[in-house]
């Protein structure tokens, strides 16, 4: 092991204001343990939050191989047990997940299974109050379905588990600029239907919602066309024309800052030059392919709507180069800084959350 050090900033319980947030290593077949040890390695995100781990310590164990780190951790019965000031990472052991049976860079049920079973322990650890927010390391959909979490993806597992009942959307934030959906993990066939004028306001109504609550004060929203050429006045197809146009001005004199549709291929330019702060596409890969061509490395998706932050990078489990000890942990750091910027800015005013639920009407997540 290598050891590392690093400078940390100085705390005390007298003046603590940093969220505790649940730190989970993710699918133990992926990059996930790797990202996490190196994470804790650096340090560098103890400035914004209190961090304590949540799963098998055999899996922190083997992203601190991956990785070539070494730091002082320690296991804890409870989050209400930890010394945050004693220099050392705490971990709830679920003792749950046996790295060893799992081969890395091989996708298996039961490992999507059990890595589901620690993020609905943690979600616990968050509906008491123990932690303000959660942060996971990228898991795999497929396998958490095969393994029994019968859900197209993890949002709406989290939505099961709060017993959710309004609107939610997982969102995609990489250097300031979010990217909103109509429709998320759907078929694109699925996703043309679902393009409603309901769900477009409860998108829009989101998206503000969400961008307010972590420090945005007056959100710009571009929303993107549907069809090609915006359309072309029909020409290409009428959704502009009749469902999504209308939507945008409704909610334009609601008081949302949302302008359009503007062509798909020309409104991420526009955003990214910085003349929005946001744009709603209709789709998941209309917005996913300019996020992550942006930002790849740096890119965040969090759970919007749900009264718990959750947050994660926007990659997935990366298996061709797992165990290589090179993945990159930009992602995972803006996502931890994120978290605690949405959770402490909600610590002072709970029930704002509750503010998604009352507005926002539609329950089907896409």
């Amino acid at each position: 092991m290598i050891e590392q050090t690093t400078e940390k900033a100085v705390f005390s319980a007298a003046n603590e204001t940093r969220p505790r947030i649940a730190l989970l290593l993710g699918d133990c077949t992926g990059i996930g343990p790797e990202l996490v040890a190196k994470v804790l390695a650096e340090g560098k995100v103890s400035e914004h939050a209190r961090l304590v781990v949540v799963g098998d310590s055999r899996v922190l164990q083997l992203g601190m191989r991956d990785a070539k780190v070494n730091f002082k951790w320690n296991r804890v019965d409870r989050v209400s047990a930890i010394d945050w000031y004693a220099g050392i990472v705490p971990v709830i052991d679920l003792n749950n997940i046996d790295p060893a049976r799992f081969p890395q860079g091989v996708a298996s049920a039961e490992s999507g299974k059990l890595t589901g079973d620690s993020l609905a322990y943690a979600i616990e650890l968050a509906k008491t109050g123990e932690v303000d927010a959660i942060t996971f390391a990228p898991l795999n959909k497929k396998a958490l379905n095969d393994g029994g979490w019968k859900f197209r993806d993890e949002h709406q597992m989290f939505a099961h588990l709060l017993g959710h009942n309004g609107h939610f959307s997982e969102m995609n934030v990489v250097d300031g600029q979010w990217m909103t959906r109509v429709t998320s993990h759907v078929s694109l066939r699925q996703a043309v239907d679902m393009i409603t004028p309901q769900r477009i306001e409860d998108s829009l109504k989101l998206a503000d919602w969400a961008m307010k609550a972590a420090g945005i004060a007056k959100p710009r929203i571009a929303v993107a066309a549907l069809n090609p050429h915006n359309g072309e006045n029909g020409l290409f197809g009428t959704e502009e024309i009749e469902i999504i146009r209308p939507t945008v001005e409704k909610m334009a004199a609601q008081g949302i800052d949302c302008k359009g549709p503007f062509a798909a291929d020309t409104v991420y330019i526009k955003a990214f030059e910085g003349a929005y702060d946001s744009v709603l596409s209709m789709y998941h890969d209309q917005g996913q392919i300019a996020t992550k061509l942006k930002g790849f490395t740096r890119g965040v998706t969090i759970t919007a709507g749900l009264r718990i932050v959750f947050t994660t990078p926007s990659h997935g489990t990366a298996f061709d180069i797992v165990g290589k000890g090179i993945a990159n942990i930009g992602a995972t750091e803006s996502a931890i800084r994120l978290a605690a910027k949405m959770a402490g800015r909600r610590r002072p005013q709970e029930g704002r959350s509750a503010v998604a639920a009352a507005t926002i009407t539609n329950a089907e997540h896409g």
